[in-house]
């Protein structure tokens, strides 16, 4: 069977969700650390209260794991803003039936969603963390004068001609495309440009066009070929973030950022609040806490790699964590 690319990594991804504890192969920021969730926690809460505090309100998001993210961030918000906390509607976007039934006992409350198409048509504040690096990608290959579109078949890469315009590169150069992160950025801040609201991504990327192939698998923890045993591995690719932004705009929003994952969470307060906690826990405890805040915000770990990016509404005043 030959699969264009996408189509290859939406099915071995699908598969993969409904079948296999993710968790396994990989950690996310919200298990690393409980600080994550509760810093935005507050963060939705603060831009709820700068939208005019809307009631009800459509509280989502998309790709939500085990649920740390959710519960953690409730939990400081419920502390700081208890009206914010009344006013919120859960939705959660998810279509792995494992991954559903353990999100229905952490978080009873909740309402699930295949895409943002069935959330109510209301003001809608969106968290995704590492969810649209793993939405499927297409790749290309330049070729003399031409690109070439890679396919799947056997477990290896196959090339035909491609039909989509792309700038003139060098021979060999990869670019990557991933239309479905786009559709979902270009509904959801059309969704707020119309109804009002905001959205916090936060993934790996880059910004500024970059070139070359980013598909990568981890199974067991470590490296692993995309292309063998679709399903038993997580497929991911980096997050454009300069089209993703495009996209947003184009749908009639503004962004904020990207910024660094590292900045971001300093300018949040993940250094204070680190202390605080350690100062109350004992000292195996405090030096975990300390471990996982310098893991999400250190240059050499996840604090530049991953890039935080905001939708608002166009005239929206600044949003927490990316400054004036």
């Amino acid at each position: 069977m030959i699969e264009r690319l996408d189509a290859f990594m939406a099915r071995a991804n699908a598969a993969y969700y409904a079948s296999r504890d993710p968790f396994v192969d990989f950690v996310t920021a919200p298990e690393i650390s409980q600080v994550f969730g509760e810093l935005l926690g507050l963060w939705v809460a603060m831009a709820w209260s700068m939208l005019g505090s809307p009631a009800p309100f459509a509280l989502v998001e998309a790709g939500p794991g085990r649920g740390h993210l959710m519960t953690d961030a409730l939990r400081a918000a419920k502390r700081a803003m208890p009206a914010f906390v009344e006013a919120a509607d859960i939705h959660l976007i998810e279509t792995s039936p494992r991954l559903i039934g353990l999100l229905k006992d952490r978080l009873p409350q909740a309402m699930f969603h295949a895409d943002l198409s069935t959330i109510p048509d209301q003001s809608i504040i969106l968290l995704a963390n590492e969810f649209l690096d793993a939405l499927p990608i297409r790749q290309f290959v330049r070729r003399g004068p031409a690109w070439r579109e890679r396919y799947v078949a056997d477990g290896a890469f196959v090339e035909a001609s491609a039909e989509t315009a792309l700038p003139d590169a060098p021979e060999g150069t990869v670019i990557e495309r991933n239309e479905t992160a786009e559709a979902f950025v270009a509904a959801l801040a059309s969704r707020i440009s119309r109804r009002g609201g905001s959205a916090l991504l936060i993934d790996y990327g880059h910004e500024g066009g970059a070139t070359g192939e980013s598909l990568q698998a981890i199974m067991d923890g470590q490296p692993a070929d995309p292309l063998a045993e679709p399903g038993r591995r997580d497929l991911t690719a980096h997050v454009d973030f300069s089209r993703l932004a495009m996209a947003a705009r184009n749908a009639g929003a503004e962004i904020r950022g990207p910024a660094a994952q590292g900045a971001f969470l300093a300018a949040l307060g993940i250094h204070e609040r680190t202390a605080q906690l350690g100062h109350h826990a004992g000292q195996d405890d405090a030096l975990r806490l300390l471990a996982a805040t310098r893991r999400l915000t250190s240059p050499e770990a996840m604090g530049s790699l991953f890039r935080v990016m905001a939708i608002c509404p166009r005239g929206m005043e600044p949003l927490p964590g990316f400054g004036a």
